[in-house]
Order: C-alpha cells, then structure tokens, then sequence
C-alpha cells in the first residue's frame, strides 16, 4: 500500500432499531446538525428515489487543524444493510456502510478505502500517517456517540482498525 493510501474499518454497535440508525445515516443532509465533525454537506445531485446516482458534497474538520472537503456518490443502496459511494476531491475511493440487528442491538460497519489527493498530505503521509489515522479515528468515534445520542440510545462499542496492518 502507498503512503497516500489508507484501508479503515469502524464498527458501531447502537442499542438501537435497524431502522432508526439506517434512517440517520441514509440522510446525509442532516449529519451536520448531529455529528459535529460535519461542518456541512449539500445536495449536487438528487439520484432515484432510492438514493443511487445522488452526489453530496462534504466538508469534513476532526482534531487537527485541516478540512477535507469531498463529493461523494452514491453507487449502491439495499435498504438496511448497505450503503456506498465513491468519492472524489481531497479524499478519493470508496465508503461502504453495512448494517445488521440482532434483537435491539443494531451493528454497523463502516469501510473506508482511500487515497488523499492533496499534495501537501501525500508529501507529509510517510511521517504524519499516524496523525492521519488518529484523526480518522476520533471523527468516526464522535460519529458513533454522535449518533447514539441522536437517537436517545446507548452506544454499546465502537472499535476502528485498518485491515492488514
């Protein structure tokens, strides 16, 4: 793998209905107003009443002091059980959500391949990689409590690793 590559997965498990937290996440629109690492996202393009073809565009702030700013995609949508969509801009590649309940806990897993686009980060990815990942890793964990709370629920576990590592 390239230094400007990076392989995520981050697993949430929500006491929560399926359909409550597929509802939250399948709104991008409203991620801002829960999830404070959104500073915004806006419609470009609607896609089908499913929500494939619909093209967002994100502005992302974590701990450290830089935005990624991205379109997203969607390519793939099976209602409450997955999601996914291919990005461009600062972050290239592909985020896959998938959801699965047992009883009233609610599993998801978020996939996140990728690879930066600015130079700067790329330049900076052999020693800041660490950095980089830290920072992913507190944005999806404000994400999960983000969320729980969102839904007036527990948030039972969040764990982040990057595959083959």
């Amino acid at each position: 793998m390239r230094t400007s590559e990076y392989r995520f997965v981050t697993y949430w498990t929500i006491r929560a209905p399926l359909r409550a937290v597929w509802d939250a996440i399948h709104d991008p629109a409203a991620w801002p107003q829960w999830w404070t690492c959104v500073e915004h996202v806006s419609e470009v393009e609607s896609g089908a009443a499913d929500g494939v073809g619909a093209l967002h565009r994100y502005v992302w702030r974590g701990r450290l002091p830089y935005r990624v700013r991205f379109d997203m995609r969607v390519t793939r949508v099976e209602p409450l059980a997955l999601l996914e969509g291919v990005a461009s801009g600062d972050v290239e590649g592909i985020g896959r959500w998938t959801f699965s309940s047992n009883d009233d806990l609610t599993a998801v897993r978020y996939d996140w391949c990728v690879r930066t686009g600015r130079g700067w980060m790329n330049l900076l990815a052999p020693v800041a990689r660490p950095l980089f990942e830290w920072n992913h890793d507190y944005v999806m964990r404000i994400g999960g409590e983000s969320l729980a709370r969102r839904l007036g629920a527990t948030l039972v576990s969040a764990s982040h690793r990057e595959p083959n590592r």
